[in-house]
């Protein structure tokens, strides 16, 4: 491929060694990554692959192999997709900034939750005892099959493929990004303007928990003394007091 015809980088050529389904068979777990991502599967084998943890092939022989060949693979790929897709979309950004933001993208706690979002945790193919000690909802393991999924696409169907598949994964992502960067400041800010109005120090109280482990909601509020001066929202305690702070900015007439 070359970049008139789309997406610059290298062909990838569909894996040799990848495993074959019976004809007119379809394992539930590849039809429902092809539901999942939107694309047909030439080798629907070779996405049961990489939905396969290394406790699966060694509690069942004949299991075929694990997801760890295209694991390597994925990562490669999401590097290359990942500095491409930014360097594309945020022409202003210093070299920097796009460093950072690439970090962001493709750590593991943010691989994980792309996994959760689209319900790979759910059809992960992974031995019992790792199942019952928590595995399939472990962020190594979800940031892994993750990835492996990404290199099954990029070997089936292609870069460009991988690279629409990606998109709104990285645009959710980026925004949240830029969103928890303008807010960064607040906490300091509040603390600053509450000593000098009122000579106290603020204080941050969680006040609800919500959701399930992997998405957990947070409300906190922020204190001055016994009055509460700001509730915020976030995914995070983190987000949520800065939320609180900005809230808290707002009441007293802050930027």
């Amino acid at each position: 491929m070359n970049e008139e015809d789309g997406l610059p980088g290298p062909s990838v050529k569909e894996d040799p060694q990848a495993v074959s389904s019976p004809v007119g068979e379809k394992h539930p777990a590849a039809a429902a990554v092809e539901r999942i991502t939107g694309l047909e599967f030439s080798n629907p084998g070779l996405i049961l692959r990489a939905l396969t943890h290394s406790s699966y092939t060694n509690e069942s022989p004949g299991a075929g192999e694990n997801y760890e060949r295209l694991e390597f693979l994925g990562d490669a790929v999401l590097d290359y997709l990942t500095a491409y897709w930014l360097y594309q979309h945020f022409p202003e950004l210093p070299e920097g900034e796009l460093t950072r933001m690439r970090s962001a993208l493709v750590r593991t706690e943010t691989l994980a939750a792309f996994a959760q979002q689209i319900g790979l945790n759910r059809i992960l193919r992974i031995g019992k005892g790792e199942r019952l000690s928590g595995g399939g909802e472990r962020a190594t393991i979800l940031c892994g099959v993750f990835e492996a999924v990404i290199g099954a696409i990029a070997l089936d169907r292609g870069m460009d493929a991988v690279h629409a598949f990606l998109g709104p994964f990285f645009t959710r992502e980026s925004e949240r990004f830029f969103e928890q960067l303008s807010s960064s400041d607040c906490k300091s800010l509040f603390q600053e303007k509450a000593q000098a109005m009122f000579g106290i120090t603020p204080g941050y109280r969680v006040v609800e928990m919500s959701g399930p482990d992997h998405d957990k909601r947070y409300t906190i509020e922020v204190l001055v003394g016994e009055e509460t001066y700001g509730v915020g929202t976030g995914n995070s305690k983190q987000a949520a007091a800065q939320d609180a702070a900005r809230q808290a900015l707002k009441k007293i007439g802050g930027e």
